[in-house]
């Protein structure tokens, strides 16, 4: 079973990713189903699944590429400037989907959801979550009281900032330092905090606006604290269960 699943994963990755340039994108989101390039995708396709499987399994291929092309001529006909992302998303989820579905016809499978609802996994979940939406809130509060003068500055510099980019660093961040405890790399959790103080605090530093500075040096030693706080939390209460 484990072998089936990763030659059908390494055949999709290939053919999704690997072998499919970016003018083949481009031609099939312009001509839909028109496009030539859709059925030489389906056909790199069907040829990696060939090789890959050694010509094996023939039903199961002929499955697998049919439901690739409808697929993907769905997602073709709904794509537009503003669900692009979310339909990339569901299109792999239900490419996957297929995948997993013939794994199991070919061989079944059981998903033991005691052990995936146990408690470790629901531990590790839950401190998951904490790390990257529950402590991105509460340094928010803990930050409040600076918030309206340091926007207010950074408003009147040049440039400014991707939208919610410093969440999503911050969740990043945490989440890397929160791993890094798990696997015993503290050694790792410094070389991240250099790396961002270079390439951080150079362009406050350039900018000259010491509020700034400092308001990032508050946030940066906050969000790492929480994550550190949290990976220890975790490690104590793991070895409890």
């Amino acid at each position: 079973m484990t072998l089936l699943a990763l030659k059908l994963l390494l055949a999709h990755f290939i053919g999704d990713f690997a072998l499919q340039p970016k003018h083949w994108v481009s031609n099939k989101l312009e001509k839909k189903w028109k496009s030539k390039y859709l059925y030489w995708h389906i056909g790199v396709h069907l040829l990696l699944l060939l090789l890959l499987l050694q010509f094996k399994y023939l039903g199961l291929v002929g499955i697998i590429i049919v439901t690739h092309y409808l697929i993907d001529l769905g997602k073709l006909a709904l794509t537009n400037q503003k669900n692009f992302r979310w339909l990339f998303v569901l299109d792999q989820a239900l490419h996957l989907f297929v995948l997993a579905a013939m794994v199991y016809w070919v061989s079944p499978f059981e998903i033991d959801f005691n052990t995936l609802f146990g408690e470790k996994n629901l531990l590790l979940t839950t401190f998951l979550v904490f790390v990257t939406f529950v402590c991105g809130i509460i340094m928010r509060m803990f930050l409040a009281p600076y918030i309206a003068e340091i926007v207010k500055e950074d408003e009147s510099s040049e440039g400014g900032s991707l939208k919610n980019a410093g969440k999503y660093i911050g969740m990043l961040e945490r989440l890397f330092v929160f791993g890094f405890i798990l696997v015993q790399q503290w050694s790792a959790i410094g070389l991240l905090i250099t790396a961002k103080s270079v390439f951080r605090f150079g362009d406050l530093n350039k900018g000259k606006n010491r509020k700034l500075t400092e308001y990032v040096l508050i946030g940066t030693l906050l969000s790492f604290g929480l994550a550190i706080l949290s990976g220890m939390a975790y490690n104590y209460l793991v070895e409890l269960i």
